[in-house]
């Protein structure tokens, strides 16, 4: 195992590595104390400091608690979590290439050019005679579909046939993403109960840290036009009077509720359906809005909504996404700000609450 493997874990070789190594994670998690430790404080430090704290000063160590982070991310199996964690660990990547790519000694642990082989992107991207380069449009459009800032709207750039100018600094946040992506690739994991057991204490920990932290976004404006395309489906359904699924009703209510609907709100949606009844329905949206029981419940990720069958339509933007709260706080990054005061004022005069 090479100091690039610790550097990058993310990377294909770095897996490799790991396989031919032998290594079988069902022994790492029960007698590797350093590797466990190390792994913990990846996920609690991007929770916490969004970063992936100190490096081991074992190489295999570092290497080695990149999985195992990822094992206890998909044990938690929270939005906030996976998302922060995915974000530190692309941060602290971001951090590297910049050091790597501007060294001139030969000690890089590696090039630009072998990054973006890595995430097939060495064909679409090109050097330019301006020191910046040119990006092919499919590629532009997959990694900067989650950056935020109209610079990165594909209508604000000057395209020169099929080919997005961009500057390096720009690339760089470009394979930011798409290490992002590439660390969010497959979580939530399926855990054997050999290693989840084994790592019972950690997640408990990380559990711990969620819910001492404020980590939700306080979403003041409701925009079913903003929903993602589950949401919509399910909400379609309720207002056809369409009977949900007992799954399908958490899943919507809990999203009502993550958003800021209030009970009232929520229990008026359902009147059209089946079998209403009011005193139940309020029961089930007040448990699982934390309002009679000591736990808020979050609206499943994606991964979950699939496995349900209840992910219908995924658009282009759900390829980068993987919670609905995170599509919709995306929609409600991008949208015109007087277009959401419209939306916030009407519905204020209809009565509902914010």
């Amino acid at each position: 195992m090479e100091r690039r493997h610790a550097r990058y874990p993310f990377l294909g070789d770095a897996r490799r590595a790991v396989q031919e190594a032998g290594v079988d994670l069902v022994e790492v998690v029960r007698a590797e104390d350093a590797v466990v430790e190390r792994a913990a404080e990846r996920v609690e430090s991007a929770i916490t400091e969004r970063d992936v704290g100190e490096s081991a000063h074992s190489d295999r160590v570092e290497l080695l608690s990149y999985p195992v982070a990822r094992v206890i991310v998909s044990i938690v199996d929270e939005n906030v979590c996976t998302r922060y964690y995915a974000e530190a660990e692309a941060s602290r990547a971001a951090d590297r290439f910049r050091e790597d790519f501007g060294r001139e000694d030969g000690r890089a642990a590696i090039t630009r050019t072998a990054v973006l082989r890595e995430f097939d992107l060495g064909a679409a991207v090109t050097p330019r005679r301006d020191g910046g380069f040119a990006v092919g449009v499919a590629a532009y459009l997959r990694h900067a579909s989650s950056l935020r800032g109209d610079e990165w709207r594909l209508a604000n750039r000057a395209l020169d046939r099929g080919d997005v100018p961009v500057s390096e600094p720009e690339l760089d946040d470009l394979l930011r993403e798409a290490v992002e992506e590439r660390v969010r690739e497959g979580l939530p994991l399926s855990v054997p109960d050999a290693i989840g057991d084994a790592l019972d204490a950690e997640v408990a920990a990380i559990r711990e840290t969620l819910a001492d932290l404020d980590l939700t976004r306080e979403i003041d404006t409701v925009v079913p036009d903003l929903f993602p395309p589950c949401m919509q489906h399910l909400l379609d359904a309720v207002q056809r009077g369409d009977h949900l699924a007992h799954h399908s009703r958490f899943a919507l209510t809990a999203f009502l509720g993550n958003i800021g609907l209030s009970t009232d709100e929520i229990v008026e949606l359902y009147e059209v359906n089946p079998g209403f009844g009011e005193e139940m329905t309020r029961y089930q949206t007040d448990h699982i809005k934390g309002e009679s029981s000591p736990t808020e419940y979050t609206a499943p990720s994606c991964a979950t909504m699939q496995a349900y069958g209840d992910c219908v339509n995924p658009d282009a933007l759900c390829e980068h996404i993987s919670h609905p709260l995170s599509y919709y706080e995306a929609k409600l990054d991008d949208a015109d700000e007087e277009e959401l005061e419209d939306w916030r004022e009407e519905r204020g005069t209809e009565g509902t609450a914010e």
